[in-house]
């Protein structure tokens, strides 16, 4: 009492000491009021709240250090020292220990004066520690929604009210989290709001993340992402089911033609997909597959809906990745998954020795695989190229081509190639052959060891931008070996 009655005396303020309390206990800012050694003589019931006082009589007549509050006590006592001699302060950052935490303050402080005299001084802070991390959740956050953006779909309105929009989106894309895209497309089924849902799964990600690092992959996936939400704004959300597989909540484009136009539209955005990304340490090509189908046309609960996206996200997998299958009941109605997924790898690899051990001739050998492979590859042809430079198919003699040499085009044992540029500025010949037998995507296996190479087989698909498969390398490089390995078995090879 007797020290409140110092500090109302201090201020000359006309006041009693009760309406004094009144004041300074209903203010949420912890204060305080020193005197001229830095010494506290008093604090508001918030400031001993914040540190669990019961009262004011373990501190009164101790400054900062005295209490042990600041890992560093220097800038505050400082910063006091400049108040005592005339300064105001206004929202000071600092940082106090509070029961074993360090928290985050902003803290101002004035002078006290008795006449023309500074006796002391008075201050306040507020815990900012909340906010602050708050603020750096949101910060590092790649905010691509705002909160009036979501707000247009009823269910996102009502969500809003009583739910943060960083809880919502994904803390890495920024896009809708795992949970709410699922109860968003949940709401759209119940209130029969028609809609194409889509899951788009970029291909080889698991390379980019190996190769150039998981910052790099995180790098792909906040790009595509913000570009995704861009291409569907206004009539679409974007989701992040989990790791590189994204969801796409379209509610304009409902039927097969408009379904049609936004893939195709969306794959030679070259802004989205199909284009290198830079990273400090590299590059790497970005492609995806998607599936798609659409409520209620194509199923009329969540459960079906998700199976066919799922399904037609496999068949695209199956087909050579970097394209997107719409669902049509006509052609994909009896298609299993179990079906799509491709074997263990070393389990096609026993298969394919078992055909082609059956025959003896090397060129019936390769002829007798070529069913496997297109099962497998989704190729329809396989083709040689043998030591004089010959290209030539194993299914149709009239096919050859006399193309010259290709070593400075497969520089490794595996050559992959989504489309022929890099064949017509290195092997010109060779493209015009495989323009000709209609191929815009290869995958070209040497058949050879360190010393000697006895020629390559080729593989390709009329479809451009074709992503090859790890698995799918192995095959063919597999293959190879087994030819080597009966060309200097028996001293020949296909010529």
């Amino acid at each position: 009492m007797r020290m409140r009655r110092e500090l109302v005396g201090i201020c000359d303020m006309r006041m009693t000491v009760e309406l004094f309390d009144s004041i300074i206990n209903t203010s949420q800012d912890c204060v305080f009021w020193k005197d001229k050694d830095r010494r506290f003589l008093g604090v508001n019931q918030a400031f001993l709240d914040f540190y669990g006082f019961e009262s004011a009589d373990v501190l009164i007549g101790k400054t900062d250090e005295d209490m042990g509050w600041h890992s560093d006590p220097e800038p505050f006592k400082q910063d006091e020292l400049r108040v005592l001699a005339g300064e105001s302060t206004y929202k000071v950052p600092g940082k106090c220990f509070i029961r074993g935490e360090e928290r985050d303050i902003i803290a101002s402080k004035r002078p006290l004066y008795e006449g023309n005299t500074i006796c002391g001084l008075v201050g306040s802070f507020v815990d900012v520690t909340d906010v602050l991390r708050r603020q750096n959740r949101i910060e590092e956050l790649q905010l691509v929604y705002s909160v009036e953006a979501l707000r247009k779909y009823p269910y996102f309105d009502k969500l809003l009210d009583e739910t943060s929009i960083d809880e919502i989106l994904d803390p890495l894309t920024g896009v809708l989290g795992r949970a709410y895209a699922l109860d968003f497309v949940h709401s759209l089924i119940a209130s029969g709001t028609p809609f194409s849902f889509s899951i788009l799964d970029l291909d080889n990600f698991k390379f980019i993340n190996d190769t150039f690092g998981h910052s790099s992959g995180d790098i792909v996936l906040k790009t595509v992402t913000k570009a995704l939400v861009e291409y569907t704004e206004g009539y679409g959300l974007v989701g992040r089911f989990g790791g590189d597989e994204l969801l796409l909540i379209n509610l304009r484009d409902l039927d097969y033609t408009d379904k049609h136009k936004f893939f195709t539209e969306l794959y030679n955005n070259h802004n989205i997909l199909r284009h290198n990304i830079y990273f400090e340490n590299g590059a790497a090509y970005i492609a995806a597959t998607s599936g798609c189908a659409t409520f209620p046309y194509d199923a009329d609960n969540y459960t079906d809906l998700f199976n066919l996206i799922d399904k037609t996200l496999y068949l695209g997998k199956s087909k050579g990745r970097n394209c997107y299958i719409i669902y049509v009941p006509e052609k994909h109605r009896d298609i299993e998954i179990k079906k799509l997924v491709k074997h263990n790898i070393y389990t096609d690899m026993a298969n394919l020795r078992k055909l082609f051990d059956k025959e003896n001739n090397l060129r019936d050998r390769l002829v007798n695989v070529i069913p496997f492979l297109s099962e497998n590859l989704h190729i329809s042809d396989l083709y040689y190229i043998d030591t004089n430079d010959r290209f030539f198919s194993l299914l149709d003699e009239s096919v050859t081509y006399q193309i010259g040499d290709i070593s400075g085009l497969v520089t490794n044992d595996i050559y992959t190639g989504s489309s022929l540029a890099e064949i017509e500025k290195t092997c010109p010949l060779l493209c015009i052959a495989l323009r000709e037998q209609e191929i815009s995507s290869v995958m070209i296996a040497r058949v050879g060891n360190d010393v000697v190479t006895n020629g390559y087989l080729l593989c390709g698909v009329t479809r451009d931008m074709r992503i090859w498969q790890e698995n799918e390398c192995a095959l063919i490089f597999f293959l190879a070996e087994l030819v080597f390995s009966a060309i200097h078995s028996r001293g020949k090879d296909l010529r």
